[in-house]
């Protein structure tokens, strides 16, 4: 089955908010990416609302619902109570929990598991009475019991973070080390029950790669790659560009 593709929206929105006007339209955007075959879209609301704003997921949500109802919402974030709250409110199929400070400009590293064990079992316990799949986002580095405690979590996935192996684009020796460990997690989490999602600097070019070695990845959350092609090849031609990378006959 081919790896499902959920476009995040975040790097639309923050275009959008250099100006105090409406365009380019979130809502619109999105509705192109999911005419386009996307399985979901991916928002990021973070405290300071510097691109998605969390106006935005009350939109979406009845975008998907309205018109798109077989495909799913993911919404993304540190669990503050004020973000478990907006996913309460937004009730997105799937909540993928990330360890950043409200500073950070993006996502740039997985949970320690081991000290934040009790902290996001309450987190991921309260989420999943509301009836969202929730995933973690974790380090590629191999730590098969890292990913094991992941599980007692009560947690659905893990999200594989791939921002290190983005980073080899001009490197390939270090791009096979990197997925290397990235495999090691994937391949732990798979062995006991957890789904494996991915994400952060992903591109046309570097997915297959990834799927050859990681090949039951279940879903590649794409912002900012997916918006630079959106630049040059459309939004709904960049969607199909990441859908056959992601082996999806198109």
């Amino acid at each position: 089955m081919p790896t499902k593709l959920s476009v995040n929206l975040n790097a639309i929105a923050m275009l959008r908010n250099r100006r105090d006007l409406p365009w380019p339209s979130v809502e619109g955007l999105g509705r192109i990416a999911l005419q386009a075959g996307a399985y979901g879209l991916t928002v990021h609301p973070r405290p300071d609302q510097r691109h998605i704003r969390f106006s935005d997921l009350p939109v979406l949500r009845a975008l998907i619902d309205d018109e798109f109802p077989a495909v799913e919402f993911n919404i993304e974030g540190y669990p503050t109570g004020e973000f478990i709250a907006l996913c309460e409110a937004a009730a997105p199929e799937q909540v993928t929990l990330v360890p950043d400070d409200p500073s950070q400009a993006t996502s740039d590293h997985g949970w320690d598991f081991r000290r934040h064990q009790s902290f996001l079992t309450d987190v991921v316990g309260r989420l999943k009475a509301r009836g969202c799949r929730v995933s973690l986002f974790a380090d590629g580095d191999g730590d098969g019991e890292a990913v094991a405690i992941a599980r007692e979590t009560g947690a659905d996935r893990i999200e594989l973070y791939t921002g290190p192996y983005g980073g080899c684009y001009d490197d390939p020796a270090r791009a096979l080390r990197e997925i290397e460990g990235l495999k090691g997690t994937a391949e732990a989490a798979h062995a006991i029950g957890l789904g494996v999602n991915a994400g952060h600097d992903l591109t046309v070019g570097n997915l297959p790669l990834l799927l050859r070695h990681i090949p039951f990845i279940a879903e590649v959350s794409i912002g900012h790659g997916l918006t630079a092609e959106a630049l040059e090849f459309g939004m709904a031609e960049a969607v199909r560009r990441f859908r056959r990378a992601c082996g999806e006959a198109v």
